[in-house]
């Protein structure tokens, strides 16, 4: 099994009065330093005890502090700077609130600084704050994931820049007509105000300028040092619907529903589609879960660290964005059924759910080994997970704190799973 270390980059303050006091911490610059210090000594350690690969998600405005984590690609840069083996993969780039060929240079632009740690990360985003903004060149808004217009069409877009992505990656001449985006532009027309037309029809890649110095194709580079091009991840899956384009698509989906009976189905489903478009894979392989863990001397103890932290995020703030549906038992759809949908009420949202449904891992380290082993064979006989991902709560709490836990699981879980 794979390892991944995933934070959401957290300004740091002593506690909930601090953050209040200086609002808004997200720029205070003092703060922020502090939290590009905490990113750089928790992934040269988590380089050093063995973790495979570092992540973030991308977004922007968080001006409260929680989840700062602006521009992926320029702290991933400065990271591999520092360490040595340890790869780096955004979970994920919004693509409809991105342009797809800059996503396409940035990723390939890492692959040659860090000679391939870099995997490629893709994300439809959800939050409005920020994707209404930067989105409103194509125009496009946060997805709903409720099935509606909005939901639709974001999730075309998505799947349009990703095929961009690709094509960027692997097409020396790259020419496109979408209905979302077109290579050139005009694709008609072409370009034609190209003076170096000259120059480009000796030296460039061939097919880019016609016989009459009009632009008809780019070639988008550098092309990614791996090759033929990066693997890449979309974070969180909790459909059917996504987990079945990633299987078409061979992207790798990192599950954040967590029940073992759901989770084992939403595997099977990967791989028998996944076999359906030509790729054998075993039950686990190319997959991946989030999870969140929380050592303790005794299970009590680790259970409050839960509750301060990861559980903590997702009660006040995760919970407005309808996360909590990724923690349902089967039987709650009696209760609050998907159609029409009745979501989790608040009532429902707490720590017991939180570990019952198998998210929140906490316990001595033995406990803990337990419920990493189980979701390792995919929850029976025939798996064996390929990417484990623990959401590590960085900023919320003391910097010692978190690099305990850090060693705790370095020493105790990554040899076990090798």
């Amino acid at each position: 099994m794979k390892f991944q270390l995933f934070c959401l980059p957290t300004i740091p303050a002593a506690d909930l009065d601090e953050r209040a006091r200086l609002r808004p911490i997200g720029r205070n610059n003092e703060h922020y330093q502090a939290m590009i210090d905490e990113l750089r000594e928790l992934v040269v350690m988590a380089d050093d005890i063995g973790f495979d690969c570092f992540s973030t998600t991308e977004h922007h405005f968080h001006s409260e502090g929680f989840e700062a984590s602006v521009q992926p690609m320029m702290i991933y840069a400065d990271l591999a700077a520092r360490t040595r083996r340890i790869s780096f993969a955004p979970l994920a780039m919004v693509l409809p609130a991105n342009d797809p060929l800059r996503v396409a240079e940035q990723v390939a632009v890492l692959d040659h600084l860090t000679k391939g740690r870099v995997y490629g990360g893709f994300a439809r985003g959800y939050q409005d704050r920020w994707s209404n903004i930067l989105g409103q060149g194509v125009p496009v808004k946060g997805a709903p994931m409720d099935g509606g217009e909005v939901d639709k069409h974001n999730k075309a877009v998505h799947q349009e820049f990703t095929e961009i992505i690709y094509k960027a990656w692997t097409d020396d001449l790259l020419q496109h007509k979408g209905e979302y985006y077109q290579v050139p532009y005009p694709y008609e027309e072409g370009i034609t105000r190209w003076p170096a037309a000259p120059w480009t029809r000796e030296y460039g890649q061939p097919g880019e300028v016609d016989e009459s110095g009009v632009i008809r194709g780019i070639s988008v580079i550098p092309k990614p040092y791996q090759q033929p091009h990066p693997k890449a991840f979309q974070p969180f899956s909790v459909s059917e619907s996504t987990i079945r384009y990633n299987a078409e698509t061979g992207v790798m989906p990192i599950i954040l529903v967590s029940h073992p009976a759901t989770f084992r189905r939403l595997a099977e489903l990967y791989r028998d589609v996944a076999a359906d478009f030509g790729r054998n894979l075993k039950l686990g392989e190319g997959l991946g879960a989030v999870r969140a863990v929380s050592f303790g001397d005794t299970e009590q103890e680790a259970a409050e660290r839960l509750r301060r932290t990861n559980y903590f995020g997702f009660h006040v703030y995760f919970s407005n964005f309808g996360f909590w549906e990724a923690m349902r038992f089967p039987e709650d759809d009696e209760r609050y059924p998907r159609d029409p949908y009745t979501p989790l009420p608040p009532e429902e949202w707490t720590l017991d759910r939180f570990r019952n449904v198998k998210y929140g891992l906490a316990g001595t380290v033995d406990q803990v080994k337990r419920e990493i082993e189980s979701l390792h064979k995919i929850h029976g006989d025939d798996g064996e997970l390929e990417w484990f991902s623990w959401f590590f709560d960085q900023g919320m709490m003391p910097l010692d704190e978190a690099k305990r836990q850090l060693e705790i699981f370095g020493e105790h879980i990554i040899p076990e799973f090798r």
